[in-house]
């Protein structure tokens, strides 16, 4: 694989917002490769129903969309291929990106290798995801309406995800390891107001209790060692997202969460580099935004193309 071709854009992550990007450069006539180093839809593969992306009435399962968005981009001429990216030099002309399949070239690259997040590692934390263990609020939470669920957690994204919960569970007890939240204050009184919000200070998972599903968690005080059982139908992990950004740390200016510093334009602090969806720096991390990204990205690609660069001196 890899050789001396020399791709108009080359793809890094064959998420919703790379073969997006993909799928628009294709059709503008560039030489699109997308590198994948597991399956289609990154993080969205692994959403069960995604009920907020338009299109879709009565929602669809991520993997699916995926599919669905490989197979367009490729019908127009994308080639895919599985690899790791072990190195890139983003600054070179032509760039170069060494990966697990050989060494490949590009004018342009479009950065979609996304977030992943941050787990609490405890003992069946993986195999119950998706059976009572939740990551993102916005994409599962429907599933407990009505119902009791946990959030773990006190930064900003905990808060949110505590309220957008208020709005559909029962009830909301978000579980945080300090004596107040982390988040920001204006989140505070519109918490503390809600009716149906719990709190259980200076607490951290210990344990998910669980039978085919998740049944509930086991507390641990961290002043008291104390341990008390909380019966739940859901668990939100909202600890934070690690961005997956090891390989270009060196090269792009980051933000200090570790997230791509590229604003609407999906522009990095490297010319014909661009970031797209969840490892960018961004409000909202969405299937329908990281979207929105890669059309951009394939806009400024055939911009920054059409102008003469990429060109070797």
């Amino acid at each position: 694989m890899g050789g001396s071709h020399i791709y108009d854009m080359i793809v890094v992550g064959g998420g919703p917002g790379g073969y997006t990007a993909a799928l628009y450069a294709a059709r503008a006539g560039l030489d699109t490769l997308v590198l994948e180093k597991l399956s289609a839809g990154g993080q969205m593969a692994l959403t069960e129903a995604i009920e907020n992306y338009p299109g879709f009435e009565d929602g669809i399962d991520g993997f699916t969309l995926a599919e669905k968005m490989q197979r367009q981009a490729e019908r127009f001429g994308v080639k895919s291929t599985y690899a790791q990216a072990e190195r890139m030099d983003l600054s070179a002309c032509p760039k170069v990106l060494e990966t697990s399949e050989g060494i490949f070239y590009t004018k342009t690259v479009v950065l979609a290798t996304g977030a992943n997040p941050r787990e609490l590692g405890i003992a069946g934390e993986a195999a119950l995801t998706g059976r009572g263990v939740a990551y993102c609020a916005a994409c599962d939470g429907m599933r407990y309406k009505g119902k009791t669920v946990v959030v773990v957690g006190g930064g900003n994204s905990a808060a949110a995800d505590a309220m957008l919960l208020s709005r559909i569970a029962r009830k909301v007890i978000l579980v945080h390891r300090r004596d107040s939240l982390r988040a920001t204050k204006i989140y505070h009184d519109p918490l503390m107001q809600a009716e149906n919000i719990e709190f259980r200070w200076n607490s951290i998972v210990t344990e998910l209790l669980h039978e085919d599903k998740l049944t509930g968690v086991r507390l641990q005080d961290v002043d008291t060692g104390e341990q008390t059982t909380l019966a739940c139908d859901g668990v939100f992990i909202s600890i934070g997202r690690r961005p997956a950004t090891g390989l270009v740390q060196d090269q792009l200016d980051l933000d200090p969460n570790g997230y791509i510093i590229a604003d609407e334009t999906t522009k990095t602090s490297l010319p014909g580099v661009y970031a797209v969806g969840d490892v960018r720096t961004k409000p909202l991390r969405q299937v329908v935004t990281a979207v929105a990204d890669g059309a951009v990205s394939a806009s400024m690609a055939e911009e920054y193309l059409a102008e003469g660069d990429g060109k070797p001196a």
